[in-house]
């Protein structure tokens, strides 16, 4: 499989934080969805979770995992590898806090549970597409011709 450019890779991340939410694999009898914030200047995702989730156990041991995105709006599908860590960055947290992760906390930012886990990419398979329009057009124009749709780049991210 092809490595991405340079130019596709800041695609990559353009897209991501346009994504909302994926599936998080902690380990493989566990997935479960999150809200990432993407940190193209560090090359990280940010996620927001609790004291005794998967996601902050998972940090804790410093854990090889797997974030899978398939968001058609934000024309981008990914498998993305890497390792969870802990990371106790209050200032980043007063960044990144937002009603969305409130809603979670009971006492808001301020909550005993309240851990931020930092998600550090090695790398991702990732399909940049074009999205609705344009899988239609490639569908159409593939049963006319017989010939395979062209589904937009598809290759490896290395971070």
């Amino acid at each position: 499989m092809k490595d991405l450019t340079h130019e596709q890779k800041e695609t990559f991340w353009n897209r991501m934080d346009d994504v909302r939410a994926g599936m998080l694999h902690t380990d493989p009898d566990r997935v479960v969805p999150m809200s990432h914030y993407t940190d193209e200047e560090r090359g990280v995702f940010w996620f927001i979770t609790a004291d005794g989730t998967d996601a902050y156990d998972a940090a804790k041991e410093g854990k090889e995992v797997h974030y899978v995105v398939a968001e058609a709006g934000a024309k981008i599908y990914a498998k993305i590898d890497g390792r969870l860590t802990v990371e106790n960055d209050r200032e980043k947290l007063d960044e990144l806090w937002s009603p969305v992760a409130a809603a979670w906390f009971e006492d808001g930012k301020e909550d005993e549970d309240v851990r931020l886990v930092k998600f550090t990419p090695s790398h991702a398979e990732a399909w940049l597409t074009d999205g609705g329009a344009g899988f239609l057009y490639e569908i159409a124009k593939a049963n006319i011709t017989h010939d395979k749709p062209d589904m937009g780049e598809h290759g490896v991210v290395r971070f």
